[in-house]
C-alpha cells in the first residue's frame, strides 16, 4: 500500500497543490470523478495513455483513505491503511 501511495504526489508548484499522479498534471480528483461517473479502468487508460494500471490503484486507495475527497494523505493515515490491509 505504501508503494502505491508513493505514486500520489502533491506540491504547490503542480496543479495548485492538488494531489496528482506521479507529478503529472492529472489530479486524483479527476480520475476519481471519471470512475464515479462509470468510466471503466480500460477507458481511462485509453484516454490517458501516460497512466499505468497501478496509478489507478493508487487513486482508488487515496480516495478510500480520504472519503473520496482526493486530498493528500498524511503519514498517520498511510500507516492506518497499511495496518488495515494486513
Amino acid at each position: 500500500a505504501i508503494m502505491l501511495l508513493e505514486r500520489i504526489t502533491h506540491g504547490p508548484a503542480v496543479m495548485g497543490g492538488k494531489p496528482c499522479i506521479r507529478g503529472i498534471r492529472i489530479t486524483v480528483g479527476t480520475i476519481l470523478g471519471l470512475l464515479a461517473t462509470g468510466n471503466s479502468r480500460e477507458r481511462i487508460l485509453q484516454a490517458y495513455p501516460i497512466l499505468e494500471p497501478e496509478d489507478l490503484d493508487a487513486v482508488l486507495l487515496c480516495g478510500l483513505a480520504n472519503g473520496g475527497t482526493g486530498r493528500p494523505i498524511g503519514a498517520s493515515m498511510s500507516l492506518a491503511i497499511v495496518v488495515d490491509m494486513n
